[in-house]
């Protein structure tokens, strides 16, 4: 508990792991807090209203449809505070004043306040789009279930709205704090649902993420069964002009260590249980103690990462737990029987000792008997160490019983140091990926259900010392693709380095009319050359070069070239003729119903270093965002 003040004491800042806590943990830290806010929330004012089952964040909307369906505006989950956030809670019907019916969503600035009671209609006014949100009989975009609605924002400013945007309140009593909050509408302090009045449905929200299209945001429907938590909601921020200065306000509640001690528990808990997908390289924690399978990471061009511990010091400290096991089963017997074991000083201190190791062995290791989540053989490192203690307690409890005990330690601590070191030394190229023989990885198979892949290695280790090479005999091949050259260009008087890299491993493309080469067996290399080239692409001698640096006007700039070239096996380049550049890959797969005919053609050479060129289009973050504030009507 202790290492666990020090966490919540250093680590203060937000981060990717927040949104898993509650909003009142996340109020703690910094940059996350908020200032207080008023209590009583009555119509007209501008909230921000949060989930509370998910910690999928506050409700959203911006100013992109949904692809299908309505075709409305999205409403969504978004995890953090902006201004889409914010919706204008207003009356079923608009107020009157003075002269009579004030129109627009503001209207209840410069009126006397009325709070927002349980069971009353109101509509939730957008302020960014100018929207209402709205549900009808739409199936949603992703859970497409009988049971549930879509939910979009739906209008335009000036309209006055329809009967598919109102919404009744219900107040959860037993999940509000506090009277007041159970039977009106209070800031942080009331949870309730937002019942849709013309279908019955309920605004619902879930563990699911809209595709791309949605930004990965959380989906928002209106559901006709959904469960209670997940239709909970609350609202964080409220604010209203007509509000005194000196109105109620109120905060989250500071949670004190052990409130965040259990909860931070019980949400790696419900973390760890929620991943419950069945891995290829999954154990379970009976066959940890005993090696019984380890890890594949890797296995490519003849070699293999794979996890697997030191079987000399995992079974040894697995052995030193069975030992202690059948130690303290005797220990206890002879206890009941009247022996005065417990007398001696030596043997009651190993017995304290150890015990305290091996519980820590044991706190470590069988809970993950309770998990039904993946489980992998690197969850036991930690409950390994202290087997490896109780180990070496054994070790120095049976040693000091000898005669002479330092002639017996120095020799078991080497053998057993020797043990180990020569273990590591031969499984060491699956940890490191080092070349390695399918003979020599067949007898370190000391058990069969270690499944390292022998089949990857070489039969030789002389056979990593030749470079692989592509062998397409078989398909005689005319031409061979490779990526359009760039040709570089520099200002005047500069000299420019050019440093080309052949690509190796170029696969060769066989084209509609096959030609013959020649009868060889083409082999593709990495060859790198240096050039030296003035501004108009003249190759200049090493001499040359020489020569413009003593005169000192010489600059270079370092260009990289990518050619390709078929070579035989002797080194011959075969004819150029045979080598057929493939088409521009701007030109190649382009929609003639969106490109024009001048866009067709393939992109004259451009200098590397001109910005903007060639680049290929980033792709989107998969992180949510929010949206533009464009206010464009529903069609």
């Amino acid at each position: 508990m202790a290492m666990f003040g020090i966490h919540f004491l250093c680590l203060r800042n937000p981060g990717e792991g927040d949104g898993f806590m509650s909003s009142e943990f996340q109020a703690t830290l910094n940059s996350k807090g908020m200032g207080d806010t008023p209590v009583d929330v009555v119509f007209g004012s501008r909230v921000s209203i949060r989930h509370h089952n998910t910690q999928g964040g506050y409700l959203h909307s911006h100013s992109h449809m949904y692809p299908g369906g309505s075709k409305q505006q999205q409403i969504t989950l978004y995890p953090h505070k902006d201004d889409n956030n914010i919706f204008i809670l207003e009356n079923q019907t608009q107020p009157l004043g003075p002269y009579g019916q004030v129109p627009g969503p503001r209207a209840w600035d410069n009126i006397t306040t009325e709070h927002i009671m349980d069971g009353d209609t109101i509509r939730l006014y957008h302020m960014a789009t100018d929207r209402r949100l709205h549900s009808h009989d739409v199936r949603p975009p992703v859970t497409e279930a009988d049971w549930q609605q879509e939910v979009s924002a739906y209008g335009y400013e000036g309209f006055e709205g329809d009967a598919n945007d109102l919404f009744r309140v219900e107040i959860v009593p037993s999940m509000s704090d506090g009277a007041e909050a159970k039977k009106r509408l209070r800031t942080i302090q009331t949870k309730f649902k937002l019942v849709h009045v013309m279908t019955g449905c309920v605004l619902f929200s879930h563990k699911v993420k809209l595709p791309e299209w949605g930004f990965d945001q959380q989906e928002v429907t209106c559901a006709k069964g959904g469960s209670l938590p997940n239709s909970i909601w609350y609202i964080e921020q409220n604010s209203q002009p007509a509000l005194p200065d000196d109105v109620e306000k109120v905060n989250y509640k500071i949670p004190n260590f052990f409130a965040k001690f259990w909860e931070l528990h019980k949400v790696m808990w419900r973390t760890n249980a929620g991943l419950v997908d069945s891995h290829a390289w999954d154990s379970r924690p009976p066959s940890w103690p005993i090696l019984s399978r380890g890890i594949n990471f890797w296995g490519r061009h003849h070699r293999h990462v794979y996890l697997i511990g030191n079987p000399v010091i995992w079974w040894t400290s697995t052995a030193a737990v069975v030992i202690w096991v059948v130690f303290k089963g005797i220990a206890v017997l002879r206890w009941q029987r009247g022996f005065k074991d417990y007398n001696h000083v030596h043997f009651k201190r190993f017995d304290y000792e150890i015990g305290q190791t091996l519980l820590g062995w044991a706190l470590h290791y069988f809970p993950f008997y309770l998990m039904a989540r993946q489980l992998f053989l690197h969850h036991y490192l930690p409950a390994l160490y202290f087997a490896i203690l109780a180990f070496c307690q054994i070790y120095d409890f049976v040693a000091n019983r000898f005669n002479k005990p330092s002639i017996f330690g120095k020799l078991f601590t080497v053998a057993f140091l020797s043990l180990s070191v020569a273990a590591f030394c031969i499984l060491s190229p699956l940890a490191y990926g080092n070349p390695w023989t399918k003979g020599m990885c067949q007898k370190t198979k000391l058990i069969s259900t270690w499944d390292f892949d022998c089949n990857l290695f070489h039969n030789d280790l002389s056979q990593y010392a030749i470079p692989e090479v592509i062998n397409t005999s078989e398909a005689a091949p005319t031409s061979i693709a490779a990526p359009p050259v760039q040709q570089e260009q520099q200002q005047g008087g500069q000299q420019q380095e050019q440093q080309p890299e052949q690509q190796a491993n170029q696969v060769p493309v066989q084209p509609e009319s096959p030609q013959q080469p020649p009868a060889v067996d083409p082999d593709l290399r990495k060859v790198r050359e240096v050039e030296y080239r003035d501004s108009e692409g003249n190759i200049l001698s090493e001499e040359q070069v020489k020569a413009l640096q003593e005169q000192g006007e010489i600059s270079f700039e370092t260009r990289y070239e990518t050619r390709t070239r078929l070579i035989d096996n002797e080194g011959r380049e075969l004819p150029k003729e045979a080598i057929i550049a493939p088409e521009h890959p701007d030109v190649q797969g382009a929609n003639p119903e969106t490109v024009a005919k001048d866009e067709l053609k393939a992109p004259a050479n451009k200098p590397a270093e001109v910005k903007g060129e060639n680049e290929s289009p980033k792709k989107k973050e998969n992180k949510p965002k929010p949206a533009s504030e464009a206010k464009a009507a529903t069609n």
